[in-house]
């Protein structure tokens, strides 16, 4: 076992082997258990890209929400599913597709280009251009601040879609899609994700599709796994324990120490970690 993999595996508390149904059904327990305990919330709110992460985040919480309208005899409840698109979406048939099985109880689509470009606008007047990397964070920083906009306006609560594939390497925005205040996905690496998937009956092209950010307009549709410089099966297989090359662990744990600080709160004057 490489230097860091059992520290984290421990810290994301990725499991070598899952039962798929028994942590299908513990992640909607969690998302009951969070919205009756705060008697204030009557919704749930998730972006839905089409991949599989959303999909499958999404099919939980509409699962909870299904759930306890029924014990409650009423409609208490909704999950909105948000369509955020920049523009036009590359992969828009995959969201329908994603949203035909979840069979959300409301769907609202908000194009969020005009105010990325405005911002972007605006930044650019005072600073010069801005790149594409700049730009896509914008991007999904912006979707956050449209889910949380909804979250408020419903008395509702937004979920996220972070997993243990993608903690490791720190693969999202921070405070963007990174953002959120449920994570019913955390533990899961990516080919559990999968096999949950699966289980349900989910549509293969979901769970067989290339993860993608889409973030960066210059290299749209750009693989995760490119963009990362290690396959996915190679990061599930150390996260479960697993032997895996030293040049994969070696990408492995870099990609883990250099994106710490999205993984911590806001360093304080009482914080040593960053020193590390």
């Amino acid at each position: 076992m490489h230097s860091l993999q059992k520290e984290i595996m421990e810290t994301l508390k990725v499991q070598p082997k899952i039962d798929p149904q028994e942590e299908f059904r513990r992640s909607v327990d969690f998302v009951k258990a969070y919205l009756t305990t705060h008697s204030f919330l009557k919704s749930v709110v998730l972006g839905i890209s089409g991949g599989q992460d959303s999909t499958l985040a999404g099919y939980i919480s509409q699962t909870a929400i299904n759930e306890l309208n029924e014990e409650h005899g009423e409609g208490k409840y909704e999950f909105i599913a948000v369509r955020l698109p920049y523009g036009e979406q590359a992969d828009e048939d995959d969201c329908l597709v994603a949203l035909d099985f979840i069979k959300p109880s409301r769907t609202i689509r908000v194009n969020i280009k005009a105010a990325v470009d405005a911002s972007e606008a605006a930044v650019e007047k005072e600073i010069g251009d801005i790149n594409e990397f700049v730009k896509g964070n914008t991007k999904a920083r912006e979707r956050m601040k449209v889910q949380y906009d909804i979250a408020a306006a419903c008395n509702g609560v937004v979920v996220g879609t972070d997993h243990a594939a993608e903690a490791v390497t720190g693969f999202f925005t921070k405070y963007g899609d990174g953002a959120a205040d449920i994570l019913p996905l955390y533990r899961l690496n990516k080919r559990q994700g999968k096999s949950i998937l699966k289980m349900l009956g989910s549509p293969e092209r979901l769970y067989q599709k290339a993860p993608t950010a889409d973030l960066e307009s210059d290299r749209p549709q750009l693989p995760d796994e490119e963009a990362l410089g290690v396959t996915y099966d190679a990061i599930d297989d150390y996260l479960e324990g697993k032997q895996v090359s030293d040049k994969d662990a070696e990408t492995i744990e870099q990609w883990f120490m250099k994106t710490r600080h999205k993984r911590e709160e806001p360093v304080t004057v009482f914080d040593d970690w960053w020193k590390r």
